[in-house]
């Protein structure tokens, strides 16, 4: 059995593959259409114009539904694991609810580009890694309180390097934006596609646009931490017939001449 096939592990395998697919593959296409230096652009630039836009649009919003699954999964799990601490309880919750806020901004970032509406383009990116990087805080936190009992104490370590590095990334990515806005303000810095080192403002933009890409994959790769803990959960349903027959009721009601009543109501 691979590695994949064990548990739900391919849950937190498909959202980090898939999201780095719409990452790249819109970066491709945007780069050999030129519609954006190939020089580290911004994330959102590769999916401005089309084709990429829809191609970007489509894949984030499935990364959005991807990481809902993957967040809702990982609650269920921390709470059948917790061992009554009501801290952990508390955090889990807390957690899951950023989380469904952070897969929402995605879903306004897929949908809503820099150069049509930058207004929810902006407000998506901050419920995005705003929300996202406080639960990554909370899933460390619970790491930590869960150790060595749950899991050993390497992989709290190592979600807690992939956070200091998501959260230099975005302080780093914060600092240059306002930075560059405020220097170059004549600029409409969300219509500028194509940059040249000549340009002012340009050594900021080069440091604003690695730090989001360096945020990107550092926030995915959180998710990577979870695959080992995926493989000892499994899904199952039941199913539990009331009756002997799905149509026993209705002969049921047949019998006692309340058919034709109902059917004449439904009518």
């Amino acid at each position: 059995m691979w590695w994949f096939q064990q548990g739900m592990s391919f849950l937190p395998a498909a959202l980090v593959i898939w999201s780095g697919a719409a990452f790249v593959f819109s970066f491709i296409t945007a780069v050999t259409l030129h519609h954006v230096d190939p020089l580290v652009p911004y994330i959102s630039d590769t999916g401005t114009s089309p084709p990429e836009r829809c191609l970007f649009g489509i894949m984030l919003t499935i990364s959005a539904f991807l990481g809902v699954g993957t967040m809702y999964v990982r609650y269920k799990q921390v709470q059948a694991l917790n061992r009554g601490e009501v801290t952990v309880f508390r955090l889990n919750q807390i957690g899951l609810a950023l989380g469904l806020i952070s897969c929402l901004g995605l879903c306004i970032v897929a949908n809503f580009q820099k150069t049509t509406l930058i207004q929810a383009h902006v407000v998506g990116a901050v419920l995005t890694f705003g929300m996202g990087i406080i639960y990554l805080l909370l899933h460390t936190i619970i790491s930590y309180k869960m150790q060595p009992v749950v899991h050993g104490v390497g992989i709290f370590w190592v979600r807690c390097v992939l956070l200091i590095w998501c959260a230099s990334s975005i302080l780093s990515m914060f600092v240059s934006s306002v930075t560059l806005y405020m220097t170059v303000p004549t600029i409409e810095m969300s219509k500028k596609l194509h940059w040249n080192p000549s340009d002012k403002g340009y050594l900021l933009h080069m440091v604003s646009t690695i730090s989001e890409w360096s945020l990107a994959f550092s926030f995915l790769s959180f998710f990577l931490t979870y695959i080992r803990d995926f493989q000892k959960i499994s899904l199952h349903a039941e199913v539990d017939l009331h009756n002997d027959s799905l149509y026993d009721s209705f002969h049921g009601l047949e019998r006692n001449g309340e058919c034709s009543a109902l059917l004449a109501g439904s009518l």
